[in-house]
């Protein structure tokens, strides 16, 4: 495994697991599976709804927890300063830790400020030993840093593939000293992504597959990047890019295939924001109504 260093010292695994779109059914099969296969870095949310299940793989694994980088990430309907808080101990005990090696808020939006406050007032508690964002963009992640804050984010999670390099959002978050984090390196596969002449091309010339290409192409630009699959086999195939380097020549080729766009939609779009409203109150719902029939 390699590791970058984030702003405060803290060393974070460059490649890790999410589970997002992972089922309450099979995630902790799949973090147990995870974590079997040396993934160290689990990433999560609350609006993923399976902490509880992250939390039994946690307590299941056998591995110590300091040997674990754990991330869940904060709702916006948990947005503000008290509500934060209060949320983030529910995701702390949800996941059967008593610290988190990173939280994120996950979304640039509602009372972000109040939000990002409870962050720091636990990161100055030793609750938490990293703080940040995700989904900002490079105007927004300014606005944190520079105003009401007194902890610079540490990581910025944000999509990240060839299809939408992220080159200039990388450039402004160095500047700040702000991991770049990837979500979405495949672009799950949007685009033809896993047919893509080039990287096939390349992942032939080294004997590795295209999702091994893109994962090196990340590692390779110090993008700490989130691999997702519910398959044991892919898993072991996706961690399995630490034995080659690609040439500055293939470096290049896959940066040409970068169109700025991202694969999925624009958080500056306003039916995108009302479309977050909506999915997550319709699964809060869905997630409430399973509880009950559990209960019947």
């Amino acid at each position: 495994m390699e590791y970058v260093v984030l702003n405060n010292g803290v060393r974070m695994p460059k490649l890790g697991y999410g589970v997002y779109q992972v089922s309450r059914e099979e995630c902790t099969r799949c973090v147990l599976d995870a974590i079997k296969a040396g993934y160290r870095l689990i990433d999560t949310a609350q609006s993923y709804f399976n902490e509880a299940e992250v939390g039994e793989a946690i307590a299941k694994c056998g591995i110590p927890r300091e040997n674990l980088f754990i991330t869940t990430k904060v709702w916006i309907d948990n947005y503000g300063y008290e509500k934060c808080r209060k949320s983030v101990l529910e995701s702390m005990n949800k996941l059967r830790v008593d610290y988190l090696d990173l939280i994120l808020l996950h979304q640039p939006f509602a009372d972000y400020y109040g939000a990002y406050r409870a962050l720091e007032d636990l990161y100055a508690e030793g609750k938490v030993r990293a703080i940040g964002v995700s989904n900002f963009y490079p105007d927004r992640l300014s606005d944190i840093c520079l105003f009401e804050r007194k902890v610079i984010p540490q990581v910025n999670q944000v999509e990240t593939n060839p299809r939408n390099a992220q080159f200039s959002a990388q450039q402004n978050m160095e500047k700040y000293g702000v991991q770049i984090e990837s979500w979405a390196p495949f672009g799950e596969g949007r685009d033809n992504m896993f047919a893509n002449e080039t990287l096939i091309a390349i992942g032939n010339k080294y004997g590795k597959s295209v999702a091994q290409v893109i994962l090196r192409w990340l590692m390779q630009r110090d993008v700490v990047a989130l691999a997702k699959t519910v398959r044991k086999e892919r898993m072991a195939e996706n961690i399995d890019i630490f034995d080659f380097s690609l040439s500055n020549e293939d470096m290049t080729a896959i940066a040409s295939l970068n169109r700025n766009e991202s694969l999925f939609f624009s958080h500056t779009d306003p039916k995108m924001v009302e479309w977050f409203d909506a999915t997550v109150i319709s699964r809060r719902e869905n997630q409430d109504h399973t509880k009950d029939k559990k209960n019947w």
